[in-house]
């Protein structure tokens, strides 16, 4: 799946430098080089919906279309008892703040058990201590992974090795329905614990601006450290802080590549389709 998504990333990096030209089927294969045939079916098999399709949910149109109506579609959800679509229901995610002493002088007390994983959107390392897990963060090899914990936490002890809390994430993974709670340990302040327990709520598929997060939050003149906290979110993917983009329909920063972000945004639309037409 990795292997694949090296590919795809490929073309839809190409296709946001190239958005006004509109590339068709031909150019976009040729830049995996790959037959017009070959690549449709690669997607087909990545995405679920065909080359086409997936790129309308890149443009800036649907974005703003998404930005004008997300806020709605959230407050129903709320008011239903779910907080999002998506198979991570809120619920089933528990976040839990670091104390001082567990982080300070660089997580000096701390045990980190850490594995690497394939997914979807390329390699991950996954990081637990005994009450949870505190990294989920892609990485582009797995020499990438320790240096990319020791970031965090430099004086830790670390163990390449699985950990009970790994296997929660099994199931998100694998796109299936949590069987347990997922529990995250994080070290981060209340403001920031806020925004991430925020960003959970947004369905997947869906997508808010920064100033929308905000509102959601109670602090609408915060954007700038609303923005500032979804730039140092731990947990990638699972606290979807690639879900959140600029007003005006931009994708906007994100930690791990704007690449990977669009693959995320223009994957997880697909996932709540109920048809997946195959035509260019």
């Amino acid at each position: 799946m990795n292997a694949h998504y090296q590919q795809i990333a490929h073309v839809i990096d190409y296709v946001l430098a190239h958005q006004h030209e509109q590339p068709d089927l031909a150019t976009l294969a040729a830049q995996v080089h790959l037959s017009p045939y070959h690549f449709q079916r690669l997607f087909q098999t990545w995405a679920g919906v065909s080359p086409k399709k997936f790129l309308q949910y890149l443009t800036l149109q649907h974005a703003k279309a998404q930005l004008a109506i997300g806020a709605s579609q959230l407050d129903t959800a709320l008011a239903v008892g779910l907080s999002s679509s998506s198979r991570l229901h809120d619920l089933f995610v528990n976040i839990e703040g670091m104390t001082p002493a567990e982080y300070r002088n660089g997580g000096q007390d701390l045990t980190v058990d850490y594995i690497t994983h394939s997914t979807a959107f390329g390699d991950v390392v996954v990081a637990a201590t005994a009450k949870g897990i505190c990294a989920l963060q892609f990485i582009e090899s797995s020499t990438d992974a320790l240096t990319t914990l020791q970031a965090q936490f430099p004086a830790a002890t670390y163990r390449q090795q699985p950990h009970p809390h790994h296997q929660a994430l099994m199931a998100f993974f694998e796109h299936a329905s949590p069987t347990t709670p997922i529990h995250l340990h994080l070290k981060g302040t209340p403001f920031q614990l806020k925004v991430w327990e925020a960003l959970l709520r947004i369905p997947e598929g869906q997508r808010q601006s920064y100033q929308q997060l905000a509102n959601r939050i109670e602090q609408p003149r915060a954007v700038r450290a609303v923005g500032t906290a979804i730039g140092q979110n731990p947990i990638a993917w699972l606290i979807p802080c690639h879900r959140v983009i600029q007003s005006r329909g931009l994708l906007g920063g994100y930690r791990w590549g704007l690449t990977r972000k669009a693959c995320l945004l223009g994957w997880e639309a697909a996932q709540q389709l109920d048809d997946h037409p195959t035509d260019l």
